[in-house]
């Protein structure tokens, strides 16, 4: 199956279901030696349960929490999917964001080249820098950000399971973001998420902060971080798209009998939190009018003095030491 092909689950109808009668045999030797039952697999993870329309009436559903730049967090969401062999694999991902489920390379785009994309319109300024912090980040890491979701992905190909990317569309996310934010939290935000960037830890101080982070993932931490200065990010980045994939989690469980859904673990109590509640999920698809208090231009203009005042204060902070 091509990586494109995966279910939209943000669709008004739901397409087909793939044939989802597993195949016990896998391409790799599965080595179960150390597990004795099922509770013993499953034990930490969130589990769910609702309604279904199958012949059982009850779907189970697993939430996989990730650290979503940590080899331990592959290995566990590979030892999940190959022991459960979940009807349904749900991925923290939306459309948009298939290219994840195959090998790439993360390069850090230039000033000139993001400027280009927003003038291009391929995405917001928001979207254009928080990628472009995302990438900083990947760059020093050894785990690409989205492995949890290729390795998910070969696993429920490789029996014949249905993949769901059960993410809110990434363009509406970050543009509710951005429209959100005030003028003045925008310019601070150009100047922070650079200045931030310069003075990233090394790729051993990240991975030692992941291990300390037993309740939440990498960009979760970053977003609450961030979220301290800009309190709209912790809302649209994290709160609606628990909501959102609540929501998209519940109608899919609701026609299968077992679901496993791979997230950040940033997400997990979250999508608990929501599961089978009400949620308006056509007002968390809405995109607020932009505040046209100061042009795009502007703002977006304003980033080649930041940059230079960045590195100043870098070369500053650098000969102190």
């Amino acid at each position: 199956m091509d990586p494109s092909s995966a279910d939209r689950s943000h669709e008004e109808e739901s397409p087909e279901s793939r044939p989802s009668s597993p195949d016990q045999s896998t391409s790799e030797e599965e080595d179960f030696s150390g597990v004795s039952s099922v509770d013993e697999i499953v034990k930490g993870l969130v589990h769910l349960q609702c309604q279904s329309s199958v012949e059982e009436g009850l779907c189970h559903v697993y939430l996989v929490g990730t650290a979503h730049v940590s080899q331990e967090s592959c290995k566990e969401v590979k030892t999940i999917i190959r022991y459960l062999k979940p009807q349904v694999v749900f991925l923290e991902l939306c459309p948009s964001r298939v290219n994840i489920l195959t090998p790439q390379n993360f390069e850090v785009p230039t000033m000139s080249e993001m400027f280009d994309m927003w003038k291009n319109k391929k995405a917001n300024p928001f979207g254009i820098l928080y990628s472009w912090f995302l990438a900083k980040v990947a760059s020093k890491l050894e785990v690409l950000p989205g492995a949890e979701f290729r390795v998910a992905y070969e696993e429920a190909m490789s029996y014949g399971a249905r993949v769901i990317l059960g993410d809110r569309p990434v363009q509406i996310t970050l543009r509710r973001t951005w429209n959100g934010m005030s003028t003045w939290h925008k310019m601070k935000f150009l100047y922070d998420i650079l200045f931030q960037s310069v003075f990233l830890p090394g790729p051993d101080e990240i991975v030692k902060m992941l291990k300390e982070m037993d309740d939440a993932d990498a960009l979760t931490v970053v977003v609450q971080e961030m979220s301290k200065a800009f309190p709209t990010l912790m809302e649209t980045l994290i709160v609606e798209r628990d909501m959102y994939m609540s929501q998209a989690l519940w109608r899919v469980a609701r026609e299968h009998s077992s679901v496993v859904a791979v997230v950040g673990k940033g997400h997990l109590s979250g999508i608990k939190k929501n599961w089978m509640q009400p949620v308006e999920v056509a007002s968390l698809l809405e995109v607020p009018s932009t505040n046209k208090g100061i042009g795009m231009f502007k703002i977006f203009a304003s980033v080649g003095a930041v940059t230079c005042v960045v590195v100043a204060s870098g070369i500053y902070f650098w000969s102190k030491k």
